[in-house]
């Protein structure tokens, strides 16, 4: 009776044993290197005019979204779920983002009119 119970323990768990503590450790030190990427325009290309203000932020963005992909993916481990639950996060993010960009475009029509 306690291999049964053993292995159903097992195979529960199975969907999450490709998380290793090696491949956390790598996760981490991308998104440490991306961080410090970042820091590194904010606080010294940026104040010394290396890089223009209006080209940092689409990096930051950029940035901003390979971490969230990194944190999505492997720590809340829907890298390894199924594709339906993957397309049913992933679709709504893509309709958000656009939203974003379409009212921030919006934004700038109405600025322009008042001046």
């Amino acid at each position: 009776m306690s291999e049964t119970i053993h292995t159903e323990h097992h195979d529960e768990h199975a969907e999450h044993d490709t998380m290793t503590k090696k491949r956390i450790w790598n996760v981490f030190f991308i998104l440490l290197g991306i961080t410090v990427v970042e820091f590194i325009i904010a606080l010294w290309l940026v104040p010394q005019h290396h890089i223009p203000v209006t080209a940092a932020n689409p990096i930051y963005i950029v940035l901003t979204l390979f971490k969230a992909f990194f944190i999505v993916a492997y720590f809340m481990h829907l890298k390894f779920e199924r594709i339906g639950l993957v397309f049913a996060i992933i679709v709504p993010v893509l309709f958000i983002i656009g939203l974003i960009l379409v009212l921030t475009n919006e934004s700038h029509h109405w600025i322009d009119l008042r001046m």
